[in-house]
């Protein structure tokens, strides 16, 4: 057994690999990093060609592994390319953060290191300073020292979390499920819909709010509602507000809704995965009046922070019910410290196991500071601005003035349905990948979005796309 041993420890010794090797990985990987990060400006944004991904079964996992330059090379050829490339400038289709450098480096650090986040025991520091940018993340937004949160793979389970945590909250037992009332807007995110239904609250009663001429949520017709609700002997339960809408980017008015949540005991929740942290923006704090008044709300750093994506935050105002909901231990743990200086993750969240995946946000702030970030959210906010107005000189409709960096806007030609007009423009545009944009439908009508939320995204990228539009509907 002995002998067996020792020739399976050198067998496997190829998983620890010599400095020589560190070195030729490092080389391969660095060249590739220079190359794609200078290509960005004039890169294709959307590659419809997916003959590349054949490659993946020509080149099959194998007994024993290929070169780093063969296996970069496949990389880039059959999962780089193919589909969306939305760490580049010209990326204006959904919302993309962009990708930090400096984020992906704490990536690799965070992996080489690979500490388990998710107690405190196990990686003190790790907890301490993602607990850290909770704490600063609750600041921005008004919340008390009673927050707790947790750093989340993102929105969806950022908003679960929440849900759940309202459920328990509220003790809103099985019987009282099909009595209970969760309210929301068509504009709020399709995600908070899914999170209600795997709470187990899928039963529940669902009202949709209409919206006003800026498609925000209609207060008064949430207050008529719930008034009519309570008459009807139903539980007023949740109500999701949004802080940037997906479609359009609107802000939901949070006083006007805290005021009903608070007077009728409903749980005020917000969905500010992507436009919660433009609160650092001074000339912006007007629209986030009120939110310090929710009971919770979610960010995605992935989003407005510019982060990889797999990063975003959910907050509760009173971090006991969020400790509450998720608090569980085993036999297995017993060794871990019960009196912890930090609330752990793994207390707070569903997920046991956890990545240090606040490094990624941890470092660019130290790095950087805040004041770039602010600066960045604001100019994507003028640059949206800026759109708004320009595209309306080149024959274009608009919609709301945006109150974020989000935008809709369509073309009225003069001899064809807008809305197969339309189509067909988002369509080329795709085609010929200069810039990659998206659509929606609002009540039967189809805009075309912008959303400018990529840190490299900047005014001359704007105008290249202006130009486009200009040159794809003059004719028109």
């Amino acid at each position: 057994m002995e002998n067996e041993i020792e020739r399976l420890e050198e067998l496997s010794t190829v998983l620890e690999p010599s400095i020589e090797e560190r070195e030729d990985l490092f080389e391969e990987a660095w060249k590739y990093t220079q190359w794609f990060l200078h290509d960005l400006e004039e890169t294709h944004m959307f590659h419809e060609d997916l003959s590349k991904l054949d490659l993946l079964d020509k080149v099959p996992i194998i007994e024993h592994g290929r070169s780093a330059s063969d296996t970069v090379h496949l990389m880039h050829a059959a999962i780089h390319t193919p589909g969306l490339n939305p760490a580049a400038p010209g990326h204006f289709g959904y919302i993309p953060g962009g990708g930090l450098f400096a984020s992906a480096i704490a990536d690799y650090l965070a992996a080489l290191g690979n500490k388990y986040a998710g107690l405190f025991f196990s990686a003190p520091g790790a907890v301490k300073a993602e607990n850290q940018l909770i704490r600063w993340s609750a600041k921005i937004l008004g919340y008390p020292e009673s927050t707790y949160g947790n750093i989340t793979s993102g929105g969806s389970i950022a908003n679960l979390i929440a849900v759940t945590t309202a459920r328990e909250a509220k003790s809103i037992a099985p019987e009282q499920i099909r009595k209970s009332v969760i309210y929301f807007s068509k504009q709020t995110h399709h995600c908070v819909q899914k999170a209600v239904t795997i709470a187990g609250l899928g039963n529940s009663v669902m009202r949709q709010i209409a919206l006003d001429n800026r498609f925000r949520m209609d207060a008064s017709a949430l207050a008529q509602q719930v008034k009519k609700d309570k008459e009807e002997g139903l539980i007023p339960f949740f109500v999701a507000a949004s802080c940037g809408s997906t479609d359009t980017g609107a802000v939901d008015p949070f006083d006007a809704i805290a005021d009903i949540a608070e007077a009728h005991n409903i749980w005020f929740h917000v969905d500010g995965a992507y436009g919660g942290y433009f609160a650092l923006v001074d000339e912006l704090k007007h629209l986030f009046k009120g939110m310090e008044r929710s009971d919770s709300v979610v960010l995605d750093p992935h989003k407005s922070l510019f982060l990889p994506y797999g990063s975003g935050i959910v907050l509760v105002r009173e971090g006991k019910k969020l400790y509450d909901t998720f608090e569980c231990s085993a036999n297995y743990l017993q060794d871990v410290i019960s009196s912890e200086d930090e609330p752990s993750p793994a207390d707070l969240s569903p997920e046991l196991t956890k990545h240090f995946r606040g490094l990624r946000m941890w470092m660019p702030l130290q790095l950087y500071g805040v004041a770039p970030f602010r600066n960045c959210l604001y100019e994507k906010y003028l640059l949206t601005k800026y759109f708004h107005e320009e595209v309306q000189k080149i024959g274009f409709e608009v919609g709301p003035e945006p109150q974020l960096s989000v935008g809709i806007y369509r073309f009225i030609p003069k001899n064809e349905d807008a809305n197969t007009f339309n189509a067909k423009l988002v369509k080329a545009i795709k085609s010929d990948g200069r810039v990659f944009v998206s659509s929606t439908s609002i009540d039967e009508v189809f805009w075309l979005r912008i959303a400018i939320v990529n840190f490299r995204t900047h005014k001359r990228h704007v105008d290249k796309y202006l130009n486009i539009l200009k040159e794809m509907t003059s004719s028109h």
